[in-house]
Formats: C-alpha cells, sequence, structure tokens
C-alpha cells in the first residue's frame, strides 16, 4: 500500500491525486481519495484499477475541502475486492473520521476477537477498520488519546493517517518497519506519504521521517508530535530497499538508488563471475546492476527491455497473472545478447517464476551463459509484516540448498548478497528487518496468518 495525507492547501484533491501516480508502484488492484470540505461534510471516491482507470470522469475535482488522504491498495488475494479499499469512513460521537493504512498487524485476528465480543460487526478484512473500532471503542472524548490506546493493542509493522474534519494524524509502527515521511507545502500546507517520492510532483518540501512509534498530527495549529509507545525500535524493512520503493526516494536518511548501487558493489565482491555484459532485470534492479558494473568492470548493457504500461508481476494477487506477465513485461534485446556471457542482476527471489523465465529468454535470444546474481539475501521464510510471500512451500529458497535454486531457474550460476552486506548497504538504518531472510522477526507473531492490504 502506499498511504498519502494532504492539509491546509486549496483543492487537496488534486494534489493527492497527482502525489498518489508518484506512489502507483506500492500497490495497483485499487485506489482512492476522501475530503472534508469547509463545511464539515466528507467526499470519498475509491474504486479497482490504476488510478487513471479509477478516476475518470472528474471525480478528484468534485472532492471537495482543503485537508484529505488517499492510498493505493497492493492486491492481495484474501484482502481483496472494493471493499477492502481505502480510505475508510466511519461515524463516531465525537466527529466522523478516515483512516487509511499500509503493512499488516500480527494479531488482527486476536483484536477482532476482541471485539466481536463487545458487538463489534465488520464490513470489510483491513486493519483500518480494526483501528477505527479501536478507536471508538474507547471512552475517552480526547482522540488523541483513543488513538494511542488503539495503537497500543496492536503489533506488526503499519502506517495509519487518519483524517478528521480538521486534523490529520500520522502513525507508524513503533519498530519502524514501514516507512512515512513529512513534507510542507507552500505557507501552511503540509503532507504525509509511505514515501518522498511523492513530494516532488506536488511542489512539496521534505522535512523528515516520522519516527518509529511516533503520532504527528497536522491542524491549523501546525505540527504536533507524541511518541505512543515507550518501546521503540528502528526496523525498517529491507524489502523497501530493495524493491518496493522508488529510486528517487529518501528512507530513514538513506537514498534507495544509492542504496541498491551500494548492494550492487557488495555482491560483485562476494559473487564474482567472469561474463561479457552486466544486465539488470528492469526497474528496481537496475541500480544494483550497475553497481555491480562499476565494482566488475563488466560492461552494463540494456539486455532486456521492459513494456510500458505492464505492472510489477511480484505484487499480483495470483501464480498464474504472475506468470501472464512475465511475458508481457519484458523482452530480451537479441543483437545485444547473442552470442554473450550475461550477468543477470535482479533485487531478489521469491517464487523463482520470474528468473526462471528471464533466463530461457535470454537463452532463447542466444546467450550462452547466464549467471543470476540476486542483490538481496535467499528468502526463505514468509513475511508478517505487509510483503505477500505467499507461504514457505512458495519460496523457491525454503527448502532448497543455492544449488537446487540454480537447477530450478535453470541459470549456470547462482549468487545472493550476504544478510550482513544487506544491512551495511543501509547507511539511514543500522539494523533492518531481514525477516524474510533470516527468521529472525522483530515483533511476536502470534498466530495471525493475515497478509498486507
Amino acid at each position: 500500500m502506499g498511504v498519502l495525507g494532504v492539509f491546509g492547501v486549496k483543492s487537496a484533491s488534486t494534489f493527492l491525486y497527482y502525489g498518489l501516480h508518484n506512489l502507483q508502484h506500492r500497490g495497483q488492484e485499487g485506489g482512492g481519495i476522501a475530503t472534508f470540505d469547509e463545511d464539515g461534510v466528507s467526499h470519498r471516491y475509491r474504486g479497482l484499477g490504476l488510478l487513471n482507470e479509477v478516476f475518470t470522469n472528474g471525480e478528484v475535482s468534485e472532492l471537495k475541502g482543503d485537508l484529505g488522504i488517499g492510498c493505493v491498495k497492493y492486491a492481495n488475494v484474501s484482502k481483496g475486492g472494493l471493499d477492502n479499499v481505502c480510505p475508510l469512513f466511519f461515524r463516531h460521537r465525537s466527529g466522523d473520521f478516515a483512516v487509511v493504512s499500509d503493512g499488516n498487524l500480527v494479531n488482527s485476528r486476536q483484536i477482532a476477537d476482541y471485539l466481536e465480543k463487545r458487538g463489534t460487526i465488520f464490513q470489510t478484512d483491513t486493519d483500518a477498520e480494526l483501528l477505527a473500532h479501536l478507536i471508538k471503542k474507547s471512552s475517552n472524548e480526547d482522540r488523541v488519546v483513543n488513538i494511542v490506546k488503539a495503537l497500543n493493542m496492536m503489533e506488526g509493522g503499519f502506517t495509519f493517517v487518519i483524517m478528521t474534519r480538521n486534523r490529520i494524524y500520522a502513525c507508524r509502527d513503533k519498530y519502524g518497519i514501514k516507512p512515512l515521511c513529512l513534507g510542507k507545502i507552500g505557507d501552511g500546507g503540509y503532507v504525509v506519504s509511505s514515501e518522498s517520492c511523492a513530494f516532488e510532483i506536488m511542489g512539496a518540501e521534505f522535512i523528515r521521517d516520522v519516527r518509529p512509534g511516533e503520532i504527528v498530527s497536522f491542524d491549523s495549529k501546525g505540527i504536533r508530535s507524541i511518541l505512543y509507545s515507550r518501546y521503540c525500535r528502528h526496523r525498517m524493512c529491507a524489502m523497501e530497499y530493495i524493491y518496493f520503493a522508488r529510486p528517487d526516494s529518501d528512507i530513514d536518511g538513506c537514498n534507495v538508488h544509492a542504496y541498491r548501487k551500494e548492494a550492487g558493489r557488495r555482491l560483485y565482491r562476494e559473487c564474482p563471475v567472469e561474463a561479457d555484459m552486466v544486465v539488470g532485470v528492469p526497474e528496481s534492479s537496475l541500480s544494483a546492476a550497475m553497481g555491480y558494473s562499476e565494482e566488475s568492470g563488466i560492461p552494463y548493457e540494456m539486455g532486456l527491455v521492459k513494456h510500458k504500461y505492464v505492472g510489477r508481476t511480484f505484487i499480483e494477487p495470483v501464480q498464474s497473472m504472475r506468470e501472464l506477465g512475465v511475458k508481457m513485461k519484458l523482452s530480451p534485446v537479441r543483437s545485444i545478447v547473442k552470442g554473450k556471457r550475461i550477468v543477470l542482476v535482479d533485487d531478489s527471489i521469491v517464487r523463482g517464476t520470474t528468473s526462471l523465465k528471464i533466463v530461457r529468454l535470454l537463452r532463447e535470444a542466444g546467450a550462452t551463459e547466464v549467471h543470476v546474481r540476486i542483490a538481496s539475501p535467499m528468502m526463505r521464510f514468509t513475511c508478517h509484516y505487509g510483503v505477500d510471500t505467499s507461504t514457505p512451500e512458495e519460496l523457491l529458497c525454503s527448502h532448497r540448498t543455492l544449488e537446487e535454486a540454480r537447477k530450478a531457474i535453470g541459470a549456470d550460476s547462482l549468487g545472493y548478497l550476504s544478510p550482513e552486506s544487506t544491512r551495511d548497504s543501509c547507511f539511514g538504518c543500522a539494523d533492518p528487518c531481514q525477516a524474510c531472510f533470516t527468521g529472525e522477526y522483530p515483533t511476536l507473531l502470534y498466530d495471525d496468518e493475515s497478509k498486507d492490504e
């Protein structure tokens, strides 16, 4: 998911619409925008598909108000459908509010059981609705106190952006697993976003990242901040740097492109190979391929071309769609790769579907050797914080040795970056979460099997 909130600018929905376009890479199943106008009347529009498929007939201009929130939704089989597309609106005696969220709670089932025993009836499968009901169950009239109580019942990696008729609250999990940052628009406007790449198109200036365990609020009096937990850590998800985030984003003080180039350099030092050219898998792997090329001295070439208007296969909800998506997504440049020994650099291997197809494409185009190098460690464990890695059985490396994984994707050789180099490539977070690689989770896991929104 990609979340965005804007406060204190005229036609906030327009800023949200363009900002969400720069977060489209974080979710392609659906999206929506909600606003409050100057009379306190709520407006919302959402739908399934890409933003330009959801907003087709001037709906953005009908969303009146100078504050609003929006999101793009990440595809997930268990939480699909329009009902689960944020923003969600809720009525309350202390005032109506709307919520968008990113990430995943590991104790969502426990919270749902707790609420259902107290009479709650759920309309969606979202963590946003869980938060809303926890807020509504509290008897305190102070909204931020209710939010603090609700967040302290939640475990996992998440961000929430909550909008009332005159204020926006931005909340980040106490482990700092999911990214969230603040910006300023004009003289009195503010913006909060999953990634800083949304700021440029909105004309916003980056202020800082929201700290782990922090609630930041914007209103007519400016910015206020509190920590809702004393137990705060800094465990940013390594996959944000490796795959999810855009290369022009800065997350917790580290530029994503710079991280990926450094990971590529370290990848060559750990997994060198003799070859004629380095080819990156478009697009999240190109920075790592550049780093590998620079460190090795092997020329970087555009051996694969990505077709425009095709989404990210990793975040497709079902396997059959991923397999078809690979064929639609990439084409080898035959005249470049024919007769050459190729170092194919990719950011990660999850199920192995994409890697197997790409290796075959390059061989069919005439490559004599294909050596696969992965700019992250072997993914052996499922993610419980919002990366839909499915079951352990579906992960290529959960039950295979390195040699068995190499044979499974048909490569001449296969090499991965170590967890130590993955950590050391990150200049902004000293100890990023690498649970999907190492099995060392920063939170308790309970017995919740839910996935990302």
